[in-house]
């Protein structure tokens, strides 16, 4: 008998987008959130937040949109607020008729940002997700409240993935003083990737983030060892990163992948390449800071940007035999 069988490559990209404080208008009062009201210094009123929300809308129906001809089939957020502004973002003019929906979980963190994967219904099939609590404690023991890890395990047009949206503790007391607490972000995820593969030996696992560290940092290292691979060590260089605090780049939204997407043979679900999406319309386009990521806000000024951040991507081929 003749195998009249023949494949069909499709090609997908994964993203990660740090949004930078998206917070709706609406004061929390168990969240720090007061300087995202309609009277607080920053006047975050109504009109600021719907142009932010089409702004990221348009960015996210863009990325990797050259390489595939659609947007992202999966894109991991982070920095934001509630439901409420993810059921926004996905009815923002450029993403509505995409089939977005979203994973969210609020998470213990004191000023209310939390991570969120979106994902595309049509391409992405939802199995299980969970907020796994970060335990870290601060330096006179007391706990110190930072974002869950969001574990999604889903179907990519019946390729299985296990997907860990992170956003680590940031650096804002000293790189030195704090780094601690990035590394056991990193023993946690190395923990449940541990256990992913305890039950799947050939388990495919994406890590991705803000991991508040650059590939070359220690808790970055600890995570991309062993089963992982860090595809983005070599994108961050003297004149790009994936945001610019103080004229120097860092790279610290990044996309890790099981070594397993690298496999060349009998491989259906295969890693391609990975990138900064870095279009002008998202630099600032003069002055000092030109060539920055064009932010909504430098400190309390308004300046009406996207992002203090470029999101990152990575781009995957997959095969599907067809009878």
């Amino acid at each position: 008998m003749t195998d009249t069988s023949t494949s069909k490559i499709t090609y997908h990209t994964i993203g990660f987008y740090n949004l930078e404080n998206l917070f709706d208008t609406e004061n929390d009062p168990n969240i720090l959130d007061d300087d995202f009201t309609e009277n607080s210094e920053r006047n975050w009123n109504k009109d600021r937040y719907c142009k932010k929300i089409e702004q990221l809308g348009s960015v996210i129906s863009n990325i990797g949109y050259k390489e595939t001809l659609k947007p992202p089939v999966i894109i991991g957020v982070a920095e934001v607020e509630n439901n409420e502004v993810l059921i926004d973002l996905v009815a923002s003019k450029q993403l509505k008729n995409k089939g977005y929906s979203f994973v969210h979980f609020d998470s213990p963190d004191e000023r209310g940002i939390d991570t969120a994967l979106l994902y595309r219904e049509s391409y992405f099939t939802i199995l299980s997700s969970e907020a796994i609590p970060l335990y870290i404690n601060g330096k006179y023991g007391n706990r110190d409240y930072t974002r869950d890890i969001l574990y999604v395990k889903g179907k990519l047009e019946n390729e299985m993935v296990h997907l860990l949206i992170n956003h680590w503790p940031s650096r804002r007391s000293g790189v030195d003083d704090n780094s601690y607490k990035r590394i056991a972000a990193a023993n946690k995820n190395n923990e449940i990737i541990e256990g992913i593969i305890s039950e799947d030996p050939n388990a495919k696992i994406i890590v991705l983030g803000d991991f508040n560290d650059d590939p070359k940092s220690e808790s970055v290292k600890i995570l991309s060892k062993k089963n992982m691979y860090n595809p983005m060590e070599m994108l961050l260089t003297y004149y790009s990163g994936s945001l610019n605090y103080k004229g120097r780049w860092n790279l610290f939204d990044q996309i890790i992948i099981s070594n397993n997407f690298l496999q060349q043979h009998g491989n259906l679900f295969r890693f391609e390449k990975a990138e900064i999406f870095d279009p002008q319309y998202l630099k600032e386009s003069k002055g000092k800071y030109k060539g920055n990521p064009f932010r909504t806000f430098i400190g309390k000024k308004y300046l009406g940007g996207f992002s203090d951040h470029f999101p990152v991507y990575v781009k995957f081929t997959l095969k599907k035999n067809i009878n």
